[in-house]
């Protein structure tokens, strides 16, 4: 038990423990790492995607528990195990403090205060009685608490201040333990989750939970020059159907219910309502022009004299030639928007083509029937629908809290370091033998300053 109790106290498996968990928190940082969601469907598409993308190292990965780092088993027990380590070491350094903080004893040997760094010597004109008074009226100004004991030929002092600053490490392992704690309910309690609201008045179930999500609108903003300034949606929380929190949320401004905090993480587009705007000129005739904007599977007439319509067949937001050069869409995002356009005449189709918004050259028309139409992609309007991040993570008041506690540890340590100041008065050849040791373990320079300017002081009563 002993050994165990040493091995667990150790500085050495603190040191590596550390180590251990900064590789863990770089792979967890280089790696991607499986989203905690509420779907598992979620979950294995995205696992077949990793494993198409890493290939046989995917497994090994995976079996490692490198792909979920944060939640995988071993590395609660790394955290377990430095908890453990902290909680040996500050109770081992505890004790002693707490003895030197609450139950300090007061030095009768006049050798061990002179044996301290800052110690002085002298003797004071003054009897016992008026030194003891004059030196405990010094203390008092510096803001110094004294203990007293001893009789008129001989009194002892310890005069402290600052005591807190003793525990300032133990407060830092304290607010560690606390972060610990919560990294390990987070890893093991922490979901999140994505909702994708197609519609307005749309209503979702949050998994897992005992409310409804409702969204009232979902709004784009721009910015002058075209490019989205934010997305705002308004979301409403209903308990059996009963509306019971309302909030516009946007980018870092969630809405917080019960544990739940839903952010606005993205948007998608409605691809199957799209409605194409482009132009129609003829080689031939420089005059021509028609603009058009017809929905997809919709036809629209070119003319006047109703001989020939035109429809978009198709639309691809981001176009690329996939296996046997077939038109396929990279991303759900506009990154090569192409449209497949038809034209008929007499309900006969007479030529097809492809054209591109970013790629106008590349437009080019095949059909039986010769035509000189140029077709010209402009732009297109298609629906947004924002994609809400459902989030619960119970360890986060911990961390937050563990965080307070170690920078409050770190201001005990470093900003209010406890002073000591240990005194012997004795009768001796009719003078007053006074004898003061100091102990700082920072800010030595004004504590020196300050022990110095005190014995000054007693030298002179009279």
């Amino acid at each position: 038990m002993a050994k165990i109790f040493r091995f667990l106290a150790s500085i050495k498996l603190a040191i590596i423990l550390l180590i251990l968990l900064a590789v863990a928190s770089i792979l967890g940082t280089l790696l991607p790492q499986i989203p905690r969601g509420f779907e598992p469907q979620a979950s294995a598409d995205w696992i077949a995607s990793f494993q198409e993308h890493y290939g046989k190292a995917a497994v090994f990965f995976e079996k490692l528990q490198l792909i979920k780092v944060y939640r995988s088993a071993w590395f609660l027990v790394l955290l377990g195990i430095f908890a453990l380590n902290l909680i040996v070491c500050t109770l081992i350094r505890l004790s002693p403090k707490y003895r030197r903080a609450f139950r300090p004893r007061l030095e009768s040997d006049p050798g061990n205060l002179l044996a301290l760094k800052t110690s002085a010597r002298f003797k004071a004109n003054a009897p016992v009685a008026e030194t003891a008074g004059e030196l405990k009226r010094l203390l008092a100004a510096a803001h110094y608490r004294v203990r007293e004991a001893g009789r008129e030929s001989r009194i002892l002092y310890l005069a402290r201040k600052r005591i807190w600053g003793i525990f300032g490490s133990d407060v830092v392992h304290l607010g560690l333990l606390v972060v610990l704690a919560g990294g390990i309910l987070s890893g093991a309690g922490s979901v999140r989750s994505q909702i994708e609201f197609f519609n307005e008045g749309d209503l979702r179930p949050v998994p897992g939970a005992a409310f409804d999500l409702r969204l009232d609108k979902f709004v784009t903003e721009y910015y002058p020059g075209g490019s989205v300034k934010s997305w705002k949606s308004t979301l409403t929380v209903l308990e059996r159907q009963n509306p019971v929190r309302t909030r516009v949320v946007e980018v870092n401004r969630p809405l917080t219910y019960q544990g739940y905090s839903f952010y606005q993480m993205s948007y998608g587009w409605k691809w199957d309502e799209v409605a194409v705007e482009f132009w129609v000129k003829e080689k031939s005739d420089a005059a021509f022009l028609r603009k058009l904007k017809p929905k997809i599977g919709e036809r629209v007439l070119l003319d006047d004299k109703g001989q020939t319509s035109i429809s978009v067949e198709r639309f691809i937001p981001d176009f690329v030639l996939g296996e046997g050069n077939k038109p396929e869409t990279r991303s759900l995002q506009p990154g090569n928007p192409a449209a497949l356009i038809k034209g008929f005449r007499g309900g006969k189709e007479i030529f097809s083509g492809w054209i591109f918004a970013d790629f106008p050259d590349f437009a080019q028309m095949h059909g039986a029937a010769e035509t000189d139409l140029v077709f010209e992609f402009k732009r297109f309007d298609a629906g947004q629908f924002p994609v809400i991040e459902a989030a619960r993570d119970p360890g986060a008041v911990l961390i937050w809290l563990g965080c307070a506690l170690v920078m409050l540890g770190l201001g005990l340590a470093f900003y209010w370091p406890t002073w000591e100041i240990k005194a012997s008065l004795a009768v001796s050849q009719g003078k007053t033998e006074v004898i003061l040791g100091g102990i700082a373990a920072k800010g030595r320079e004004a504590f020196g300053a300050e022990f110095e300017r005190i014995g000054t002081s007693l030298k002179r009563t009279k």
